[in-house]
C-alpha cells in the first residue's frame, strides 16, 4: 500500500476493518522508526481494539521517498500541522485514534491542537514516551547515539527498517536535534487546545525524556489526561511492555 502526501510517496499497511467499518488507529513512529519498526504491535492493538489501523513511514524514511539531510528545526510543526492531514485524507480515515511514539507522540500533539477543522476528525491520542519541550537529558542521549552509529552497528540495525534511506533518516534527525537552535522548541501552547482525551505513557527508565513530560501534558492539555508510568521501562513502552501497553490502550479506547 502506497499513499501520497505533500507530494511525497510514502510506504503504508492497513490492519483490521475499513474506516467506514470501524475507527481508525494511525501509528506515528519515532524518530528513528518506520512503518517495519513497529512490527507486530499496530496489528496486535487493532485486534484488542476492533479498530481498523494505518501505520506509514513519514518521508525520509523506511521505504518512503528519500529525503536528505540537513532537515528543518521545524519538521515535526511541518509533520503535525499539514502532512498528517494530507494522509488522513488519502487514507480516507474518518474517526482516529492517534498514537505516537516520541516524535510521532509530538506530531500528534500539534495535529489534535492545531486548531484545523480536519483535526475534528481525532477522538483520542495514545501517546507513547512524547515530547514536548527539549530536556538535557534528551540532548545527551541523542548526542551518544551519534557516536553507536558512526562506531557501532546501530547504522546496521537501522538499514534494516530504512535501507538506502538509513543515513537521511538518521542525520536528518539526529542533527536537528543536536541544533543549538532547536533547544528552545516547545509546543506547549498547543496543548489547551488538544481537546480529547489522551493517555500518556512513560518509561520511568527513559534516557530520551523524564516524567516533566507527562507532567507538562498533563497540566495543559485541554481535556481529560490518563497517565500510566511503567516500571523496567526505556523509552519503547511498547517494545519493553508490550502485554501492559496494549491492555492499557484497549481499555482506554474502550471508554
Amino acid at each position: 500500500m502506497e499513499l501520497v502526501a505533500a507530494g511525497h510517496r510514502l510506504e503504508a499497511a492497513w490492519y483490521g476493518p475499513p474506516p467506514e467499518r470501524a475507527p481508525t488507529l494511525v501509528f506515528l513512529h519515532e524518530g528513528l522508526g518506520s512503518l517495519s519498526a513497529w512490527k507486530e504491535f499496530p496489528e496486535r492493538v487493532a485486534d484488542a481494539c476492533g479498530m481498523g489501523a494505518l501505520v506509514y513511514s513519514r518521508w525520509g524514511y523506511g521505504k518512503s521517498d528519500p529525503r536528505a539531510a540537513p532537515w528543518p528545526l521545524s519538521y515535526m510543526h511541518v509533520e503535525g500541522l499539514s502532512t498528517l492531514r494530507q494522509v488522513l485524507d488519502a487514507a480516507g480515515v474518518r474517526d482516529a485514534v492517534l498514537v505516537g511514539h516520541s516524535d510521532g507522540g509530538s506530531i500528534a500533539l500539534l495535529f489534535a491542537g492545531s486548531g484545523l477543522p480536519q483535526a475534528q476528525r481525532v477522538r483520542s491520542l495514545v501517546l507513547l514516551a512524547p515530547h514536548v519541550f527539549v530536556e538535557d537529558v534528551s540532548v545527551s542521549s541523542i548526542a551518544a547515539t551519534a557516536d553507536a552509529y558512526r562506531t557501532g552497528d546501530l547504522r546496521e540495525r537501522l538499514e534494516r527498517h530504512h535501507g538506502a534511506n538509513v543515513d537521511g533518516a538518521f542525520w536528518g534527525w539526529n542533527r536537528a536535534w543536536l541544533d543549538p537552535g532547536f533547544r528552545t522548541w516547545n509546543i506547549e501552547e498547543y496543548l489547551p487546545r488538544v481537546r480529547v482525551p489522551s493517555l500518556v505513557i512513560q518509561g520511568r527508565d527513559d534516557p530520551y525524556g523524564t516524567l516533566a513530560q507527562v507532567d507538562a501534558i498533563e497540566r495543559g492539555a485541554g481535556a481529560p489526561v490518563t497517565r500510566l508510568v511503567l516500571d523496567a521501562c526505556a523509552h519503547s513502552p511498547h517494545r519493553d511492555q508490550p502485554d501492559a501497553v496494549v491492555d492499557a490502550i484497549r481499555r482506554f479506547v474502550s471508554k
